[in-house]
Formats: C-alpha cells, sequence, structure tokens
C-alpha cells in the first residue's frame, strides 16, 4: 500500500520563507552590531591618540653648563675686560613643558613617573596664544639675564646706573622721555637705584612740573614733564619705569636661545662672577641649581624644583643650589647622592661654594 505524499501547502511555504527572512535579518544584525562595535573602538582610538586634552605635563627639562659652551659659543661671554679660567660646572636647570597633550599620552607620561599633568590654563591663560606665552617667557627671560648681570656687579663692587626700561603710551613723559635714557637726576634728587625714581615724585602732586636730566646718546640734557594723575596714586604720575643696569666699561653676553623663564638668574650671576674672579666658585665640581634673582641679588622661589633636581642628578650634578623657599619641597624626595645647598642671597650662593670647596660646613635644606 502507497503511503501518500505531503505536499507543501501554501501555509508551510509562506512560513519557510519568514523563517528564512528571519535568519538572514539575524545574521545582518549580529554583523551591523560588530561593526558598530568596531567604529566606536576606532573613534575612541582616533580621540584618544589625537584630540588634545585641557592639560599640559611638566617633567625633566635639559640643562646648560654656563661655564661652557653651546654649538661652539660661550654661554657667558665677557668682553674688554680680564678674566679667569673656571673648572667644573655652574649648571642652569630647566622644565620641560609639553604643551599638546592627548589623552593617551597624558595616560603614558603618568605612568613613566618623570612627568605630572597640571591645567592646561595655570600655564596658558584663556585667550592667550601659543606666540602671546613664548614672547612673555623670552622677556621674563631676558630680564632675568640683566638682573643677574646687576647683582653680580653689586657684589663685586662696580657701579650701576638708572635707565629707562619702559615709557607708557599716552603718559606725561611720553615723547618726552625715550626708553634706554640714563636718569641722572628727577625733581632735583640724584638718582643712584631705581627706587630713588619713586622717591623723586612721592612728593608731588599731579599738574606739577618737574626737570628730569637724563643722558641720551652720551649727551646730558634737561627736560621738563608736567605730571598727570593715576587712580591707584595720589602723587603725581609721569609713567615711565626705571631700571638698575651695569655701569661698566666691559660687556657680558649670555648666548643662550629657546629657554624661558625667570629661573636662572642665580646661575648666571654666578657664572659671571666666576669668569671675573680667580676663586674658581665650582672647583673643578658638577654643580647645580635654580633661582630667581633680583638686581640686589635676593633670590626667590621658582616652580617644578623637584623635575631640576632630578634632571641635574641625571647630568651628573653632585650639588644642587636651592633657594630658601624651595627646601621643604627639594628635601621631600631628592634623588640620592645630591647635596642640597640653601640660599637666600648671591652673596651666600658664592659663600657656601667657597666653603663648599674648602670643606668646610654649608647650609643644607
Amino acid at each position: 500500500m502507497s503511503t501518500p505524499s505531503k505536499e507543501a501547502t501554501p501555509e508551510t511555504d509562506a512560513a519557510a520563507e519568514k523563517r528564512a527572512r528571519d535568519e538572514r535579518w539575524q545574521i545582518s544584525r549580529r554583523g551591523w552590531t560588530v561593526l558598530l562595535s568596531f567604529l566606536i573602538v576606532i573613534t575612541l582610538g582616533l580621540v584618544g591618540a589625537f584630540v588634545p586634552v585641557p592639560f599640559v605635563a611638566l617633567g625633566p627639562g635639559p640643562t646648560y653648563d654656563t661655564l661652557g659652551a653651546v654649538e661652539n659659543t660661550q654661554i657667558v661671554q665677557v668682553d674688554g675686560t680680564q678674566t679667569y679660567s673656571t673648572t667644573g660646572q655652574l649648571r642652569m636647570t630647566t622644565v620641560s613643558l609639553k604643551r599638546e597633550v592627548t589623552l593617551f599620552s597624558a595616560f603614558g607620561l603618568w605612568v613613566s613617573g618623570r612627568y605630572a599633568l597640571a591645567p592646561r590654563e595655570e600655564y596658558i591663560k584663556p585667550g592667550q596664544t601659543e606666540d602671546e606665552v613664548q614672547q612673555q617667557n623670552v622677556k621674563l627671560f631676558q630680564d632675568s639675564q640683566s638682573d643677574a648681570e646687576v647683582a653680580a656687579m653689586r657684589f663685586l663692587k662696580h657701579p650701576v646706573k638708572v635707565v629707562v626700561s619702559e615709557v607708557t603710551a599716552g603718559a606725561p613723559a611720553d615723547r618726552v622721555i625715550e626708553p634706554g635714557d640714563r636718569l641722572l637726576r628727577v625733581n632735583g634728587k640724584q638718582i643712584v637705584q631705581q627706587e630713588d625714581v619713586v622717591a623723586a615724585v612721592e612728593p608731588t602732586k599731579p599738574g606739577q612740573t618737574i626737570e628730569v636730566v637724563l643722558q641720551r646718546n652720551g649727551q646730558e640734557r634737561t627736560v621738563s614733564v608736567t605730571l598727570g594723575s593715576a587712580p591707584d596714586r595720589q602723587q603725581g604720575y609721569m609713567g615711565i619705569r626705571g631700571v638698575d643696569r651695569a655701569d661698566v666699561p666691559f660687556k657680558t653676553t649670555i648666548h643662550l636661545q629657546d629657554v624661558g623663564g625667570p629661573s636662572a638668574g642665580l646661575i648666571f650671576s654666578l657664572a659671571i662672577i666666576d669668569r671675573l674672579t680667580p676663586d674658581d666658585l665650582a672647583g673643578g665640581q658638577p654643580i647645580a641649581g635654580t633661582g630667581e634673582i633680583d638686581v640686589k641679588g635676593n633670590v626667590g622661589p621658582i616652580g617644578g624644583i623637584g623635575f631640576k633636581l632630578v634632571a641635574a642628578a641625571e647630568d651628573g650634578a653632585k650639588t644642587f643650589l636651592v633657594p630658601a623657599a624651595n627646601c621643604a619641597e627639594a628635601k621631600a624626595d631628592p634623588p640620592p647622592g645630591l647635596q642640597l645647598i640653601k640660599v637666600d642671597n648671591l652673596a651666600g650662593a658664592v659663600q657656601a661654594l667657597e666653603d663648599r670647596k674648602a670643606g668646610r660646613p654649608v647650609p643644607g635644606c
């Protein structure tokens, strides 16, 4: 007996076709999920690798021996007077600042232990361009060189003079006094140091006319200035800034490019003194240091002391001159074998180096 065949009914065909469509859709949906996941991973990777984050990375920067040369050019050069040979090193230290940091590079730098991250706005103010920041740092570096020279000349008992560094546009002194003019007398008072300019104007009133004796291009001249007013003072206002500068018949030049900030002042002063005296301050040893210096020789605190200690040790320094205000931070985790010497001023730094060379006790952090 034959078994009757089961012919496909329209309902059965429709169900099979639906199942096939469902299976094709399921495969397609899995493919889209994989593709979407892949695109998300690629996007995150591109963002992490190329999109900057609002941070900068700080780390050890290069050091420079101010008694040596860079590209065959002496860093601290003195012409027109007797100089003395030196031994050892006086290394200025810097902090490396990476301005463009991505998410991945920031993580890598942080994990390395050599760098720290800081908010970008602490170093580049909102609205500032990279060029403006660079120009500001270069100006600070140039001012530190001038202040270092003045501090060194004062220590060596050489005379200084007061020159005009800035004249405010539209101020009473504008077009009457020029940048570079040497101030001899203001309102009858002899000008010996920059504080004398402020003292000379102190007893005046707005609207009063005073005489200023100055020297321009080697020629002495007397000019009159009718003082104006300023919202932050009651006395008369000229609109000039006087600064102390060395008054010596020789020339000191510091040849160093692509470095910014004021923190090399102390080491520059020591290098100038070492060139102009037979003392040989470094005494054949690699010495490093940092510190902002003013024209009176006072040493001020700086940033990034920890990074500078690391850089100095890696470049062979055995002694580091630390501004007194940075001592607590410096002694928290110094590199092994690096002697820390506390300095308050230029005279103290010179004495400490002489004591170290002679084997006498030195002030430590």
